[in-house]
């Protein structure tokens, strides 16, 4: 049996009526992106949610950003996801304008024990 979790963000299946759900690996997903682009402080109900990385593409597009963004990526998810997935690697590159940059985070889902990947833009 395939475990299915609620959809992020949350909605109503039209045809079910009832909240709609979203395979395992799609979720786990979804709450990666959740983590990385939630700003600490956001969130009134878990202000130290979310690991800010909206506030670095501010920064200069150096190699001293792709560092920190990798370090403040595996600080949030070891600390909020480490019971869902293990972190292998993370990928940090700048757009060529500095505008954007793609953030990749390979990791290992704990349950099924299988690899994924998401590729997150931070604008």
């Amino acid at each position: 049996m395939q475990r299915h979790d609620y959809a992020f963000p949350f909605r109503i299946d039209g045809a079910s009526r009832q909240a709609q759900q979203s395979p395992y690996a799609p979720h786990v997903a979804q709450m990666v992106r959740q983590v990385l682009l939630t700003d600490p402080g956001e969130r009134a109900d878990l202000p130290e949610f979310g690991c800010g990385l909206r506030q670095l593409i501010f920064a200069p597009n150096s190699d001293a950003l792709r560092a920190s963004t990798k370090v403040l990526v595996m600080q949030g998810l070891n600390r909020w996801l480490s019971n869902q997935v293990i972190v292998t690697d993370v990928n940090v590159t700048a757009s060529d304008d500095g505008s954007q940059l793609l953030v990749e985070v390979r990791y290992t889902l704990i349950e099924t024990q299988t690899n994924e990947t998401v590729a997150v833009p931070v604008i």
